[in-house]
């Protein structure tokens, strides 16, 4: 069964890629407890800060576009990165619910 949401998204990467942007693709890969987006939701950023789709929300997709450009800028090809909340810091952070996501950053050019 094809994701039509998955390939919109990868079909904008390529778009951007094609007019020599680079772009990073993010992916969950793994979550603990509650979380806003399950396991494989994606999300592409370019080197603009321009982002498509979506990993999580709020503050925690800040993060996911920073680092993303900061992937890009020190032309590194990939990174993981976890968010562990603790419910003190739960709002803070973006996840509400207080549930923990790792999400895969891949630089594609």
């Amino acid at each position: 069964m094809k994701n039509s949401f998955d390939e919109k998204i990868l079909e904008e990467a390529n778009d951007w890629i094609n007019t020599n942007q680079k772009v990073v693709l993010a992916t969950v890969i793994q979550t603990w407890g509650s979380s806003p987006r399950p396991t494989g939701s994606r999300m592409i950023i370019n080197e603009k800060g321009d982002f498509s789709g979506s990993v999580s929300g709020g503050c925690v997709e800040s993060a996911v576009v920073r680092e993303s450009m900061s992937l890009i800028k020190d032309n590194k090809p990939f990174k993981k990165l976890d968010f562990k909340v603790s419910n003190e810091s739960a709002w803070e952070i973006g996840l509400a619910c207080g549930g923990e996501i790792a999400v895969y950053l891949e630089q594609f050019n």
